[in-house]
């Protein structure tokens, strides 16, 4: 597991690609506030969304993950454990006052790029509306 890449994956920087390339401008590999040890994959501070990518294999995409026919038990308790971090992630995220974005590996970046645009678009125009 050292060698699988946690940051920076293709479908992360395709996504990233798309979302520069529209003008918007992020953070990558931020802490969790208040949680040692977790990072957000993308992140657009001032208007607060937390972009994760997830693996369809580690965090158990109900499409495309497969089970481990070696060692199963301790490949179920280790996948049940990053799906609970997930959740335990976004409800702390949440209740902070963040928007949290979940997308599958597996999902097309054009159109998850699309998504977190119109997102941030939104929370920019609430954000205006607010302080008028």
């Amino acid at each position: 597991m050292g060698r699988q890449s946690s940051r920076d994956t293709a479908a992360e920087v395709a996504v990233r690609r798309h979302l520069h390339a529209a003008g918007l401008r992020y953070r990558v590999n931020v802490p969790v506030p208040g949680m040692p040890r977790r990072t957000i994959d993308i992140v657009f501070t001032k208007p607060k969304i937390a972009v994760f990518m997830d693996g369809c294999f580690w965090h158990g995409c109900p499409e495309h993950a497969t089970q481990p026919k070696a060692n199963v038990e301790w490949w179920r308790a280790k996948l049940d454990k990053n799906m609970a971090r997930d959740a335990e992630e976004t409800e702390h995220l949440t209740a902070e006052g963040w928007t949290v974005l979940r997308f599958w590996e597996h999902e097309p970046s054009e159109r998850v790029a699309a998504c977190v645009a119109d997102r941030v678009s939104s929370a920019r125009q609430s954000m205006t509306d607010g302080a008028s």
